[in-house]
């Protein structure tokens, strides 16, 4: 389930490593948009 959800966040959600954000002048949505990519990314890496 994580592996598909995950492939939706990679077409959905923004990439902010390639907009060069800075975390420390993140807005909180930014915050809590990159907090879920990391618990998407993570629980579908230990899914395997």
């Amino acid at each position: 389930m994580y592996k598909l959800v995950a492939k939706l966040n990679k077409l959905l959600l923004p990439s902010f490593s390639k907009q060069q954000l800075d975390l420390s002048k993140a807005k909180k949505w930014q915050m809590a948009i990159i907090g879920w990519r990391y618990y998407v990314t993570s629980r579908a890496l230990k899914s395997k």
